[in-house]
């Protein structure tokens, strides 16, 4: 550092006008912008697209917090670093919204018409989408906002139709009839992720299916009464003796008259119920597998609404609920409803409407996902993408492993519309343009409805967003993206898929890592729920405390792939973590004068200067390490550590000693060098993580002009020769000494003015130790006097206070009542006296000592130990008081 004028900080840190300029300046100078030609090693993150109608919750915080703490590390040790952004435009869920936004008006989609209707939704997200993008602002987040994607934009758009139909003509997509996920309110299928499975208080129906004579028959059961109205099998597991006399019999299915076979089949449990289920394939994902394996006939009784349609006999038109009670009257009344009883089970609900899904079979687009998952669990195994943490790559191959093929299409107007189109003659048509009014006419075209399932263009994110299908530089320089961060809940539902579209077209894996975090839970470790009352808005912490707070109680808390417990004391913790930095800060730009200056030639450093250079060394090398697995609760702790315990606590403390407003000469421009040198490299450190105070603090302390930044920064460089272990162990001589004295000032109940004598008595070695350490003990431990002697005094009352080889001596008279020091010590030795009694007592007794587990006796030993020597103690403080 070279010396310059150094102007100060305001008094108190005011982190909103802070961070609201700050931000302003960076986009300003352009400071988040990269190009593929930039020196470095590439690193990429590409910002997982939030929904274009969401706001920002407490997850996204941690995910924009764990990415910028990502990049800018990355920056500052030279990376060719770009996080890139996005949005996604959210299918159903965006959707949802503007139909609300339109009933409020009294009007449906369908009263706009298609067209009319999509054009709605755009106009909703020019005006009101993208709000998420913009707090990610308030947050810090240092992504290149020149490179902003939309999974419908243009661009994009064009992809996805590339992939569709080089899929379908790879024969890849197909159009099928399978069993599906319905919503019956948004009428439209579902992709497993939307669908959310929670337990309710149920029932169980126990029914009985006669033979064709009359005969008792079978009694299955069910959960969904209803439903037996699709039955076209009963089932029993092939070794279940009960049974097997009926395996190849009919059955008569009641209510509905059909004659269904009695099958046997692995998939039933013999512990369920009567061991005997009921075959529904149009209606239940495992009957559906069974119904395949058995070539059963799948009678569909569900209207797109959920009403029963004709397949139901006499109960078409009614609610498949309403249905349910009715089936269960009319069994009851024919003497085929053996019991009812309550029953917990999970039914899944639709993560957008909350209506209860409906697995029903239906003609829909898929993904012939077998050949694509092979790929993708063959690059995982191989290493070519590994998890962090590596325990999570294991479930995510047993879900490749038995991966099912993929519903791609919904029922919906808002989205990619599927470019396949049907002629008269019932072929379809997939096709990379659009087809002319000609061919349209000529070929009785029509276009099919539906759209893509919005995971079927974010797949695409790692390469769409840098340019893809064209071959651009930045899909050179910048595929595979360095590092998916995400969380571990939707490894299976997104990650899998972009490593499935990723191999398929660009022949490598979009992320050389996936990043897991966790889940942000509240200070107690419980799910945050509005039915709680414990849901945490960031930007309420924000406004309250400062993003740099917020950023590091979140990354404090998160450790790779566990879940981040969060509370607003932590929050609050972290400002004045922050002011802390601050107030010193604003200490050391005081001391320099006006001036940074160079590290002093010839000059020795103190014991302080060393300690805290070895120190800083320390701590910047777990730092790296933390760093290589991105462990950054690890990161948080550790700055957390050097920079309030070590650097604000001891050294500044202890460097006052030598940089008042009298000091001059070459130790006090030591001291200021040192002071300096190790701010700025705290800052630094601290940097990725609360980007806005270290900015500040940087800036000021080099009086920066308008082109410099502590994010392009050099990162810390290893610095070997400062670590000293020890100087650490004379160092801790030090403060032992200290905490030590102030321990005794507590118990004594001095007040702070009083002012200690001390005769330390130690050997040469340990005096050699301690002798570079007097000024700082004396300053911090309120010593006046500070002598060391051979051995104790042997007059005048005496407080004694063991260390590690010394024994420090305080004389008493005139610091306290002499009268009550002895009565507070007569009545210390008693407790003691009585606890000695009772563990001499109790492991006096053979049967405790016989019977007790080996660890309780053993404490209760360690116990008696511990009370022998605080005895010990208290006898010879006494003797010293005369």
């Amino acid at each position: 550092m070279s010396s310059m004028q150094t102007p100060s900080l305001p008094p108190t840190y005011d982190a909103q006008e802070v961070e609201e300029r700050l931000y302003a300046w960076w986009l300003e100078r352009g400071f988040f912008h990269a190009e593929p030609d930039d020196p470095g090693e590439p690193f990429v993150i590409i910002l997982p697209p939030p929904n274009v109608t969401g706001s920002l919750h407490i997850g996204h915080a941690l995910v924009a917090s764990i990415e910028d703490a990502m990049i800018r590390h990355a920056r500052m040790t030279g990376r060719n670093a770009v996080w890139v952004p996005g949005m996604d435009h959210a299918g159903i869920a965006t959707q949802t919204v503007v139909e609300r936004l339109l009933a409020q008006e009294g009007k449906t989609r369908h009263d706009l018409g298609r067209e009319a209707f999509v054009e709605r939704v755009w106009a909703f997200k020019e005006e009101s989408g993208g709000a998420i993008l913009r707090q990610h602002h308030k947050l810090g987040a240092s992504l290149d906002w020149d490179r902003e994607a939309f999974t419908f934009d243009e661009q994009r758009s064009a992809a996805v139709r590339k992939v569709f139909c080089d899929w379908y003509e790879q024969g890849l997509i197909y159009r099928g009839y399978r069993l599906i996920n319905w919503d019956p309110q948004a009428m439209t299928a579902l992709s497993d992720i939307e669908v959310e499975h929670e337990t309710v208080r149920g029932e169980l129906a126990h029914v009985r299916y006669p033979t064709l004579d009359g005969g008792e028959g079978v009694v299955v059961a069910t959960t969904r009464t209803e439903t037996m109205l699709g039955d076209t099998a009963v089932a029993v597991h092939p070794e279940d003796q009960r049974y097997a006399h009926m395996v190849g019999t009919m059955l008569r299915l009641p209510l509905i008259g059909r004659e269904i076979p009695v099958i046997a089949d692995e998939h039933v449990d013999p512990e369920f119920g009567t061991g005997a289920v009921k075959v529904t394939p149009a209606h239940d994902p495992n009957d559906y597998e069974i119904g395949l394996r058995h070539d059963l006939p799948m009678v569909d009784i569900m209207n797109d609404d959920a009403t029963i349609n004709a397949n139901g006999g006499p109960y078409a038109g009614l609610d498949r609920f309403e249905a349910r009670q009715r089936v269960k009257e009319d069994l009851d009344r024919l003497g085929l409803l053996v019991s009812v009883e309550p029953y917990e089970h999970s039914i899944g609900h639709s993560s957008r409407s909350k209506a209860v899904i409906e697995p029903r079979l239906s003609e829909q687009w898929f993904v012939k996902v077998r050949p694509l998952a092979e790929r993708a669990a063959a690059a995982v195994r191989e290493g070519r993408t590994r998890f962090i943490p590596e325990r999570n790559a294991k479930g995510f191959l047993d879900w490749l492993d038995n991966l099912h093929d993929w519903c791609i299409s919904r029922q919906l107007w808002w989205g990619h519309q599927i470019p396949a189109w049907y002629g008269r003659d019932g072929a379809i048509h997939v096709l990379r343009e659009d087809p002319s009014p000609e061919e349209i006419e000529r070929l009785g075209l029509q276009r099919d409805p539906d759209v893509l399932d919005a995971w079927f263009s974010s797949q695409l994110w790692p390469f769409t967003t840098l340019g893809w299908p064209e071959e651009t530089p930045e899909l050179r320089a910048w595929y595979p993206n360095t590092v998916l961060e995400t969380g571990y809940d939707i490894n299976t539902f997104w990650v899998s898929r972009m490593l499935m579209a990723g191999l398929s077209f660009m022949d490598d894996v979009p992320f050389r890592i996936v990043f897991n975090h966790g889940m942000v839970r509240d200070g107690q470790g419980k799910k945050m729920s509005k039915s709680f009352g414990n849901v945490i808005d960031p930007m309420v912490f924000i406004d309250a405390y400062g993003a740099d707070a917020l950023r590091f109680a979140l990354l404090r808390a998160a450790n790779p792939g566990q879940d981040a417990p969060l509370a607003e004391e932590w929050v609050e913790g972290a400002r004045r973590f922050a002011n802390k930095l601050w107030n010193a800060a604003r200490f050391v730009l005081q001391i320099l004068g006006g001036r940074v200056p160079e590290r002093p030639e010839g000059v020795a450093l103190t014991l302080e200067d060393h300690w805290i250079l070895s120190r800083l060394e320390a701590s910047r090398a777990e730092v790296d390490e933390a760093m290589t697995e991105w462990d950054l609760g690890r990161v948080a702790r550790l700055a957390y550590h050097f920079v309030w315990d070590e650097y604000c606590d001891w050294y500044l403390e202890m460097a006052k000693l030598r940089t008042g407003a009298m000091a001059a000469g070459a130790d006090a421009d030591a001291a200021r060098w040192t002071l300096a040198h190790v701010l700025d490299q705290a800052l630094r450190l601290l940097h990725p993580l609360m980007p806005f105070v270290t900015e500040e603090i940087w800036r000021t302390l080099h009086d920066a002009d308008e082109d410099a930044t502590i994010m392009r920064a050099a990162w810390p460089e290893p610095a070997p020769t400062h670590r000293h272990a020890g100087t650490e162990d004379q160092f801790a001589a030090v403060q032992q000494a200290v905490v030590a004295l102030r321990r005794f000032r507590a118990a004594h109940q001095l007040f702070p003015a009083a002012r200690l004598t001390v005769i330390a008595v130690a050997g040469p070695g340990r005096q050699r130790v301690l002798s570079a350490g007097v000024a700082g003990i004396q300053r911090l431990a309120g010593v006046d006097s500070w002598t060391f002697a051979d051995a104790a005094p042997s007059q005048g009352a005496l407080g004694r206070i063991m260390l590690d080889g010394v024994e420090l001596f305080v004389p008493l008279a005139g610091l306290i009542d002499l009268d009550e020091e002895r009565a507070r010590l007569v009545k210390e030795r008693e407790r003691a006296d009585n606890e000695v009694t009772r563990a001499r007592r109790k492991l006096g007794n053979a049967q405790f000592v016989a019977k007790a587990p080996a660890e309780v006796v053993q404490a209760e030993r360690d116990k008696l130990a511990q009370w022998e020597q605080v005895r010990a103690t208290l006898a010879s403080q006494l003797d010293l008081l005369g």
